[in-house]
């Protein structure tokens, strides 16, 4: 037996935690029956999410592409109606999903996956993983506007102070920031608190994957280097973090250079 929110996670369809969200909204059935959130099934159970059928990785080929998330495209699952999502976007011939989201004005580096245990490890912002950004502003900014967002900006509409920051100009309109923690539209809501307005938002950087010369629109594997660095990482947090991915869990990798 298997808890249904790690088989729908072990498939790559999401991580755990949205599996959970998933099974609460009565989008997941199994053998055509409603689910229940923290129910065991057998691994021979149809399994489906809004109808499609959910099907385990074949063998245990895992899956970690980088993207350059072009702006106007949607981190979705579902269909946004006149939006494209991020997965019709792909058309990947697998079953895979991000880790992390992009809001649609946003462009940059997105990861994608079929290996939902990696999914909830990178999204959990109790490990401080950087995320590197360039953006530029609507009008030339002081450096008391980067002294004050390094140092963290109290964000009304959330309530929530945000983390102290690395922060570095590039132009008279244009910055570079290193964040530790993912709130909803962080960046565009900081500079909002600072009287200032996001033109251009793009991710160069997850941890120790850069999107460096990727086109817009493009993709490729991780490199074997790349995907080692993640494993690093991961290896350091394995005491500190229960039920972390560890090597034993990479599996057979599909990543290539280029």
């Amino acid at each position: 037996m298997i808890r249904l929110n790690k088989y729908i996670s072990k498939a790559g369809v999401c991580s755990r935690r949205e599996a959970d969200r998933l099974v609460e909204a009565g989008r997941v059935e199994v053998d055509g029956r409603t689910a229940a959130v923290g129910m065991q099934i057998r691994e021979d159970q149809h399994v489906t999410v809004d109808g499609r059928p959910v099907q385990r990785s074949e063998g245990d080929q895992r899956i970690l592409l980088a993207v350059n998330k072009p702006r106007g495209i949607v981190c979705s699952e579902v269909s946004q109606g006149k939006d494209v999502n991020i997965i019709e976007f792909l058309n990947y011939p697998r079953r895979i999903t991000y880790a992390g989201r992009l809001d649609k004005d946003s462009e940059g580096l997105l990861l994608m996956t079929n290996q939902g245990d990696l999914i909830d490890w990178i999204m959990r912002a109790s490990h401080f993983h950087e995320k590197e950004y360039e953006v530029v502003t609507d009008r030339p900014f002081t450096d008391r506007f980067l002294k004050d967002m390094a140092a963290g900006v109290f964000l009304r509409e959330l309530d929530v102070t945000t983390r102290p920051c690395r922060v570095e100009r590039l132009g008279k309109r244009k910055f570079r920031i290193i964040l530790t923690q993912g709130l909803n539209r962080q960046i565009r809501r900081m500079c909002r608190e600072l009287g200032f307005h996001v033109q251009e938002l793009k991710r160069v950087r997850i941890m120790n994957i850069r999107l460096n010369h990727l086109k817009t629109g493009a993709w490729r594997h991780v490199t074997e280097e790349e995907y080692a660095g993640l494993l690093h990482f991961l290896e350091r947090e394995e005491q500190e973090v229960p039920g972390t991915v560890g090597k034993e869990d990479a599996g057979t990798w599909t990543g290539q250079n280029g």
